[in-house]
């Protein structure tokens, strides 16, 4: 948290961290620490691997233009203020479900400075965080604390949708009506249109890259880990894109950037940061203290209540606190086999960071893209749609659980 004042990053913090809890704790029982850490390490890997070929397969999207398209096709239709905002924001939530969520809220940020100015802009990028956030939390890969839960099999991909959508659209069009409200009507005049055609070749890799996200769901079927199902999409996307560069000199030319490119461009140090963190979560876990830390706040037999509470407190405090280390102890201090608790857990996770700009990594995001948005301002426009929508969709979560049970 106190990375920007301190001017040392997080991701060297947390490695030194994890690593030095479990240096502490060989050093006192070496014996029982080997068989544990092995575990733990087989897990950060199947996170880290599946992040970054999620990440890697949205780069090639963008370098080949999707989002740009997509830009164009709305700019065609020269729709009213409101509306505009409706349909970005009904897009970033679709589609951060489907790709990922901080990546769609650049892409969203960028679109709306293209259309809004002044206030209707910080409106407008306030309903692309919110509309991120609640996209991301109802799929296993829209969001990286939801791909945790999911990974540390938590619920299956199924489960995440049916037990978490409901919820995760109500807090979206909540906190989105609410901020429709405040903005100032008028018809948007579009930057100037030019053509936008793709290449025969450009269409084959966007169809095999956007396919490659469906693969994960797949082999988790018949009984395989779903980043094998990633890690199959990408390599099957770079064979294609390797060959498109060898024999179509017009792709080539248009095209310069190969994977390698792609794989140096990664956020490695977000990487490493998950790495550290989780290094750091399972060490405290192997001493016992998340034990206690469960026993304190949700009792030894904890209620539906309390872990509905419990959970709810959680998606608030990362308003505040990274969502990766609250998410990787909120799996070992939450009690539960209920696959719609941790459905409520992801989604509180996912989009309580939303009620303040510096709770998720999308507003982050965000606030790196225009200047105007700062913590004040976002507070005064957005916070209290997103606490309302927040509570909307808690409620929403309650309800249906109790109705599943009937």
């Amino acid at each position: 948290m106190a990375e920007e004042k301190v001017l040392i990053s997080k991701s060297a913090v947390a490695l030194v961290l994890g690593t030095s809890l479990w240096v502490l704790i060989a050093i006192r029982d070496r014996a029982k620490v080997v068989p544990h850490l092995s575990e733990t390490s087989a897990g950060i890997f199947e996170i880290v691997i599946f992040i970054l070929a999620a990440i890697t397969l949205v780069q090639i999207l963008t370098h080949y233009r999707l989002f740009d398209w997509l830009r164009y096709q709305i700019a065609r239709w020269r729709l009213s203020v409101t509306r505009q905002l409706w349909l970005i924001s009904a897009m970033t939530f679709g589609l951060s479900a489907m790709l990922d969520n901080i990546t769609m809220t650049i892409v969203f940020t960028q679109l709306t400075r293209l259309f809004f100015k002044g206030k209707n802009l910080l409106i407008a990028v306030s309903a692309v965080i919110i509309a991120a956030n609640a996209g991301g939390a109802f799929s296993p890969i829209g969001d990286v604390t939801t791909t945790m839960l999911w990974l540390n099999d938590k619920f299956t991909a199924a489960e995440i949708i049916r037990f978490a959508f409901g919820p995760a659209a109500i807090i979206y069009l909540v906190s989105t009506a609410l901020l429709v409200m405040q903005i100032k009507e008028g018809r948007i005049d579009p930057p100037e249109e030019q053509g936008f055609k793709f290449l025969r070749s450009e269409k084959l890799v966007i169809g095999f890259a956007v396919g490659s996200f469906s693969l994960p769901f797949i082999v988790n079927l018949i009984g395989l880990r779903p980043y094998f199902g990633l890690l199959l999409g990408l390599g099957i996307t770079w064979i294609v894109i390797d060959i498109l560069r060898r024999y179509l000199p017009e792709h080539r030319t248009h095209f310069t950037a190969s994977i390698e490119d792609f794989l140096r461009d990664a956020d490695i140090s977000t990487l490493q940061f998950f790495v550290g963190i989780l290094l750091a979560v399972s060490a405290l876990d192997y001493l016992g203290i998340l034990n206690s830390a469960s026993a304190l706040l949700l009792g030894h037999a904890p209620t539906l209540e309390r872990l509905v509470t419990g959970s709810s407190l959680v998606g608030v405090l990362s308003a505040i606190v990274d969502n990766v280390p609250l998410t990787a102890a909120a799996m070992h201090i939450i009690k539960t086999t209920d696959a719609s608790v941790w459905a409520l857990v992801a989604l509180a996770v996912g989009t309580g960071g939303s009620i303040l700009l510096i709770g998720s990594a999308a507003g982050i995001a965000a606030m790196g893209l225009v200047k105007d948005l700062t913590f004040t301002s976002y507070l005064k426009v957005a916070t209290i749609p997103a606490i309302v929508g927040y509570i909307a969709g808690i409620g929403m979560w309650y309800l249906q659980h109790l109705a599943l049970r009937i």
